[in-house]
């Protein structure tokens, strides 16, 4: 588990702040997909400290170089033009090129001061926790206080919601895995949460395939990024009745 609030108090201060633009050429994004498969991780940092260094935003080198990326790993790994070692080496150099950039440039937020709070986790038994980090981290530097688990332990998980306030929790698919497994998770989640009016959001690849899955398993929505993720769950979750008013 990696506890945001931990981390922004360790990392204040050390590190400058970015005046970030939002945009990305599509062709830059499209030639850097398939670079994870052949620079090693720090010849990967570089290329992407570049476009940093020009000013595009954090939360636009993951959702927007760093993501698709990982999909399209995924993808070579399914039409088999990759085999399992060069697939997993190149999702393992994207996630230190992310571990890399966050804790250079960490969020902003005052996290005390976090009206939100959502934890992020895939589904137990997914190895695969590269998505619920990046959407993590997102959420985060939106000012939400957020938690991540790297390894989803079913119980660990239930516990963590049982004994915590959490607004939102989302859980991410990139296996297949039975429809019926993950609507007893989410019902089991709604069951034990802390908190009655609990959201859960799912995505990954499953869902992505297959939309229609969020009704059928009881979530409150999917969003196939991490950037439509936060934009609905500022839609569904509210945010407290006064920070609304000092908002206003």
């Amino acid at each position: 588990m990696i506890p945001r609030l931990l981390q922004a108090h360790a990392l204040e201060g050390s590190a400058p702040r970015l005046e970030a633009v939002r945009t990305l050429d599509p062709g830059e994004a499209a030639q850097f997909a398939s670079l994870p498969l052949v620079l090693e991780a720090d010849e990967l940092l570089t290329v992407v400290e570049r476009f940093l260094a020009r000013g595009v935003s954090v939360e636009t080198v993951l959702v927007d170089l760093l993501a698709p990326s990982a999909r399209q790993l995924g993808q070579h790994w399914e039409d088999d033009d990759c085999d399992f070692l060069d697939v997993t080496m190149g999702l393992w150099r994207i996630q230190e090129v992310m571990r890399e950039i966050t804790l250079s440039f960490p969020p902003h937020s005052d996290w005390e001061a976090a009206p939100r709070a959502a934890l992020f986790a895939p589904m137990p038994g997914d190895n695969h926790s590269l998505g619920a980090l990046m959407v993590e981290e997102v959420f985060a530097r939106a000012g939400w206080q957020t938690e991540a688990l790297t390894e989803t332990k079913r119980q660990k998980l239930l516990q963590l919601v049982g004994d915590r306030h959490f607004d939102l929790v989302g859980l991410t698919v990139s296996c297949d895995c039975p429809n019926g497994a993950l609507s007893d998770l989410v019902a089991a989640l709604r069951v034990v949460s802390r908190n009655p009016n609990v959201k859960i959001l799912i995505g990954g690849r499953m869902i992505n395939a297959d939309p229609g899955l969020v009704e059928v398993v009881g979530a409150d929505g999917s969003a196939t990024d991490a950037r439509a993720a936060l934009a609905l769950a500022e839609r569904i979750v509210k945010a407290p009745a006064s920070l609304r008013r000092l908002g206003a």
